[in-house]
């Protein structure tokens, strides 16, 4: 079996809200915290919050509309798996990397508070909230490893994979986002195979991965 490690960093465009799931908040704290790390306690972009999200937008753009993901067809599922198979893809957490560039740039953390004001249209009562998002500018380590046995599918997955970031990048990454926030962009993209396994592709196909999001 031949194995892959993609890395690279996600960098934030916008705030960036994936919430915790706290069911409780005190008088003027914040109702919805992010996910964290529980050793450092620095927000994190969970693995299954970047899968799920790149799935369904592959699902959207190759099958030419929303399906049940039964139906997603036979990349998307050899990808990122199915009733039937595994997925190929194994997608790690995320970290925040750069903390101390952010404090050195003036924020006083790693996340904002951001604040919202919900309006209900029958009594045009005003409901504030805030939730808590990861700052604009914030890094994280992308790691994602691509296992196959089929070498001959390999530059068909990539090129999926790629348009996966691409429509990502275009889209937006957790909640809020219709509102501003979970712009991402993919960068220093790089591909390399594990164990030291000779890499049996024509060379420089996985340094294009590198250019996909420089602009």
């Amino acid at each position: 079996m031949a194995m892959y490690e993609i890395t690279g960093k996600i960098l934030l465009q916008s705030g960036l809200h994936i919430g915790a799931g706290s069911e409780f908040s005190a008088i003027g704290a914040i109702d919805s915290p992010v996910v964290r790390d529980e050793l450092t306690n620095l927000p994190i972009i969970p693995g299954s919050s970047l899968k799920g999200k790149m799935r369904s937008l592959l699902s959207r753009e190759l099958n030419g509309g929303v399906v049940p993901i039964e139906e997603d067809g036979e990349i998307i599922s050899r990808l990122f798996g199915s009733v039937e198979q595994m997925g190929r893809l194994i997608f790690r957490d995320s970290l925040l990397s750069n903390l101390q560039e952010l404090l050195n740039a003036g924020a006083n953390g790693p996340t904002e508070a951001k604040y919202e004001n919900t309006i209900k249209r029958l009594t045009a009562e005003a409901n504030p909230r805030q939730s808590e998002r990861g700052i604009r500018g914030s890094g994280f380590e992308l790691e994602i490893i691509y296992r196959t046995e089929r070498l001959e599918e390999i530059i068909e997955d990539m090129e999926t994979l790629r348009l996966g970031f691409k429509l990502l990048s275009y889209d937006y990454l957790g909640g809020h986002g219709t509102r501003g926030s979970g712009r991402v962009q993919f960068v220093d993209m790089d591909i390399d195979p594990l164990h030291g396994e000779e890499d049996p592709l024509p060379g420089g196909f996985f340094n294009e991965i590198n250019e996909l999001f420089a602009d």
